[in-house]
C-alpha cells in the first residue's frame, strides 16, 4: 500500500476529514487532495506534520513491509516490468523517507550527547570547586 493510500485510510477511520487536515497543514483542499491521490512528492517535514495531524508515527506511514498493492497490480495484468518498476521506484522513496528520518535522529541524539558532555564537565568542576572549599 502507497503512503498516500495509508494517509487517507487512516484519516478516514479517525474520522477526520480532508479540509481538517488541510487548514492545519495551512494548504488548500485540492492541494491535499492531491496528496492523497499521489500527485504530490511528499518532503519528509509535511510527511511528518501529517504523521502528528493523525496521531500516528511516521514508520506507520512509510512501512515497507506491506506488498498489497504489487498483488494487485499483478491481478490487473499490468506487464511485468511496469509492476516491478513501480515497486521499485516506491520502495526506494519510502526507504530515502526512513533513512532521513533516523539521520535527522541521529543528529539528534548526538546533539544531545555533547550538551550531556557539556554538563558533565561543569558539573566536575563545580564539585572540585567545593572540594577545595571544604
Amino acid at each position: 500500500m502507497s503512503v498516500n493510500e495509508k494517509i487517507r485510510l487512516i484519516r478516514e477511520s479517525k474520522g477526520v476529514t480532508q479540509e481538517d487536515i488541510a487548514k492545519k497543514l495551512d494548504i488548500s483542499v485540492n492541494s491535499y487532495g492531491d496528496i492523497e491521490r499521489g500527485n504530490t512528492n511528499l518532503k519528509l517535514n509535511r510527511l511528518e506534520q501529517i504523521a502528528e495531524i493523525l496521531g500516528v508515527q511516521l514508520p506507520e506511514l512509510v512501512d515497507s513491509s506491506d506488498n498489497g498493492s504489487l498483488n494487485t497490480c499483478f491481478n490487473k495484468q499490468v506487464k511485468q516490468r511496469d509492476v516491478y518498476f513501480k515497486s521499485s521506484t516506491i520502495e526506494l522513496e519510502k526507504q530515502q523517507l526512513i533513512n532521513e528520518l533516523l539521520l535527522e535522529r541521529i543528529a539528534m541524539k548526538d546533539n544531545e550527547i555533547e550538551n550531556l558532555k557539556t554538563q558533565i564537565i561543569q558539573l566536575q568542576k563545580i564539585n572540585a570547586l567545593l572540594e577545595k572549599n571544604q
